[in-house]
């Protein structure tokens, strides 16, 4: 698993977030060639912006994305960015999904994922008094 850091002029930054999203209805209609050519898709699309699949697991009837992004960019941009080209290029190349009034829900669960767990983080920041 890639543990590379963001470097910019004036920050050092490791986002990392892990999606779950799903087809309209909750369609099992990500099998065979779809899931294949949506894995190729996100792929495409996440290097062309610059960010980094961590992990990808497609379901037929939801996916899990485990990515990483930079501070410019919010969890609501990273789903609209991925779901529209992905819906756009799978309707034209799959008609059978044609069916569906959209492909994906508008909606979607995002965590956040870091080095550490919460709990090793409020420890740290609990001990910065003692430190002075």
């Amino acid at each position: 698993m890639p543990n590379a850091n963001l470097h910019k002029q004036t920050s050092v930054t490791h986002l990392r977030y892990h999606f779950v999203f799903c087809p309209k209805r909750r369609r099992k209609v990500l099998v065979n060639g779809v899931a294949d050519r949506l894995k190729v898709l996100l792929g495409e699309k996440c290097a062309a912006l610059g960010w980094e699949i961590v992990a990808l697991e497609v379901m037929p009837d939801h996916v899990h994305l485990f990515i990483s992004t930079g501070p410019d960019v919010s969890p609501s941009q990273v789903m609209h960015a991925l779901k529209g080209y992905t819906s756009r290029i799978l309707r034209q190349e799959y008609p059978s999904l044609n069916t569906l009034p959209s492909l994906w829900t508008r909606s979607f669960w995002a965590s956040t994922a870091g080095n550490v767990s919460a709990e090793v983080i409020q420890k740290y920041i609990a001990e910065q008094k003692t430190r002075d």
